[in-house]
């Protein structure tokens, strides 16, 4: 890894002597600390002034890809722009000073918030009930199959300890239903990228806990034989599972609980538009259908006779608890503003425009890039690399190029059905004028990769970091100055 790679660091600012702050010592009360705590020598930090350390981050700062920055068509993830009354709303004091331990008299306000978003995405998703408690998308997905589990042995039906997965699946279907302790068996595909019903109906039996699904599916196509896989599932004794990781084009025009499923998670942080970059923070609320809102974790936001709101802080469910107080409540707040300002109608324009924009997409580029599974797609779409690969531009190439022109790259060597995957994303919130200009940029990529194709192959030429070694990058972080210094 070469130091020139990068840009200054705020050391390389830092000269003897020079100062941001001035401390009067004489004018101040300082602490007493045990010799054992004290430093034996002064820490290496760096001598700069303020305003030098205020630049410094600012200028780091636009090195951060976002949706508030570029075009980010990360497929399989919704990544659409978050409105800023959602945070503005957020951060007021009212809702941001609240501790959760205080008295539920004095929030009532925010209980209330919290009771109609579980209404809310119980009529959007077709379900009984939802919590809000789980943190993230795969926290959903675990509290989902420890709900389906916690019915299963309710049941003392403890024979059941398979989950079957699409082998189109997100990868963190298998990771939780394995964290879940059961054991994953794969349904295979059809070429159109469906779930091949007979290989379905061939591993169906009294073992099977439940099948986990999403719908449209990780290639983009909608899963037309939902309500034949669904009666054969409840006929083995088996439940439905929905990942909702896929639901924003789904809105206003289908919902899972109609289609049979039985148990569901919805990522807020993709459909409900709140930020979820860096790894966080996130919203997985799990929503299930009549019969199974007893096995929901608690604790749960009630609504009282007299339309007062108090926190249920029962466990004595066969689930119990799984995370502390109820969730990650900004996000919560930013999901309910999001379908308080687009409202039922606006709502149902979601879908229909997030496919029509993909579609739009895939045809503009579909006679460079190999497209394995042809007709519509609905909110995403698959290339296999391109269509002419004579000069070995593989899908890592186009991404890094991208970066050059602008553009967040598109999820890529995912799904694993195609060896060179590049999925593609670009939700409803994105004009007629920016998917132009990154079709466009797609287009000169793909000239380029046939005329000159070491320019694509040593992008990216214009960000910080052009091409780190990733492997190494992961095993052998550099996380100091001085182990920078010594590459």
């Amino acid at each position: 890894m070469n130091r020139q790679l990068y840009e200054k660091l705020i050391f390389d600012y830092s000269r003897p002597g020079r100062r941001g702050f001035f401390f009067n010592e004489g004018n101040a009360q300082m602490p007493s600390l045990p010799d054992g705590l004290l430093r034996q020598t002064p820490p290496q930090l760096p001598e700069v002034d303020e305003p030098t350390v205020v630049r410094h981050y600012n200028n780091q700062s636009t090195n951060n890809f976002g949706v508030d920055t570029g075009f980010y068509p990360l497929g399989s993830c919704t990544m659409k722009y978050n409105p800023k009354v959602n945070d503005l709303l957020a951060s007021d004091p009212g809702f941001a000073a609240i501790h959760p331990k205080q008295p539920t008299a004095t929030m009532q306000g925010a209980l209330k918030l919290y009771y109609e978003l579980q209404q809310s995405l119980s009529e959007i998703g077709g379900m009984s009930e939802f919590t809000l408690n789980p943190y993230a998308g795969a926290h959903g997905e675990l509290t989902g199959l420890m709900v389906i589990h916690a019915f299963h042995d309710h049941n003392k039906d403890f024979a059941r300890t398979k989950v079957l997965v699409p082998n189109s699946a997100h990868g963190t279907n298998p990771a939780s239903a394995a964290v879940c302790g059961y054991e994953v068996v794969e349904v295979n595909s059809l070429p159109d990228g469906t779930v091949d019903v007979d290989d379905l109906r061939s591993k169906l039996d009294n073992t099977v806990a439940a099948m986990m699904m999403t719908n449209p599916n990780t290639v983009g196509m909608f899963e037309k034989h939902i309500p034949e896989i669904a009666e054969a599932v409840h006929a083995a004794g088996a439940l439905l599972y929905y990942d909702g990781a896929n639901l924003n084009p789904m809105l206003g025009i289908a919902r899972p609980g109609d289609m049979g499923f039985d148990v569901m998670h919805i990522n807020l942080h993709k459909t409900f538009s709140t930020p979820h970059g860096g790894g966080g923070p996130g919203a997985g609320p799990v929503g299930v259908r009549k019969g199974l809102e007893q096995f929901l974790p608690a604790p749960r936001v009630v609504k009282l006779a007299d339309s007062s709101f108090d926190i249920d802080q029962h466990n004595d469910t066969a689930l119990g608890r799984i995370s502390s107080n109820l969730g990650n409540y900004a996000v919560l707040i930013r999901a309910w503003a999001y379908i308080l300002t687009m409202g039922c109608d606006g709502l149902a324009h979601v879908g229909p425009l997030a496919t029509l924009n993909a579609n739009y997409v895939m045809h503009r580029l579909k006679d460079l890039y190999l497209l394995p599974i042809p007709g519509p797609c609905k909110h995403e779409f698959v290339f296999d690399g391109l269509i002419d690969k004579s000069t070995g531009v593989t899908t890592l190439n186009i991404a890094k190029r991208l970066l050059d022109m602008g553009f967040h790259a598109p999820t890529i060597y995912f799904p694993l059905l195609f060896h060179e995957s590049l999925m593609i994303e670009p939700t409803e919130t994105e004009s007629l004028d920016t998917l132009d200009t990154f079709c466009d940029a797609m287009r000169q990529i793909a000239v380029e990769a046939i005329d000159s194709p070491e320019v694509v192959k040593e992008a990216p030429h214009l960000t910080p970091a052009v091409r780190p070694d990733d492997t190494e990058a992961a095993l052998h972080p550099i996380v100091t100055y001085s182990e920078l210094c010594n590459q």
